[in-house]
């Protein structure tokens, strides 16, 4: 069975994208990420959450960037801290490749070199 980690349904949640066996949407995780929380914390205050499905809805975001264009900074990174290399290890391979969205990026932050 493929689970699609990221469902939208005009019944559930108002219509809003929403994760798989969660009542948390793309929009909450963006928010919990931008307001500084990885995704290991996020999953540490929601166990319903799954390392694939979080990286999933990051990805959706990114497919979805009008929508979602307040949650995105320079060079087109989400704000908020991303999975780590060792953490994306086991994400399937076409997640671990979207550095600054779904991985944290290797090259440092412009904006926060110059704080």
């Amino acid at each position: 069975m493929t689970i699609k980690w990221v469902k939208v349904d005009p019944l559930v949640m108002n219509g809003e994208p929403f994760c798989h066996a969660t009542r948390l949407t793309v929009r909450n995780l963006l928010e919990m990420r931008a307001a500084g929380l990885s995704p290991s914390e996020m999953i540490g205050q929601h166990p319903e959450l799954r390392r694939v499905g979080i990286a999933e809805a990051f990805r959706y975001a990114a497919a979805q960037r009008q929508r979602y264009a307040s949650f995105f900074g320079p060079g087109d990174r989400l704000a908020g801290p991303g999975f780590s290399a060792e953490e994306a290890a086991i994400l399937p391979g076409h997640l671990r490749s979207m550095s600054g969205v779904v991985v944290d990026s290797e090259e440092p932050d412009p904006v926060a070199v110059y704080r």
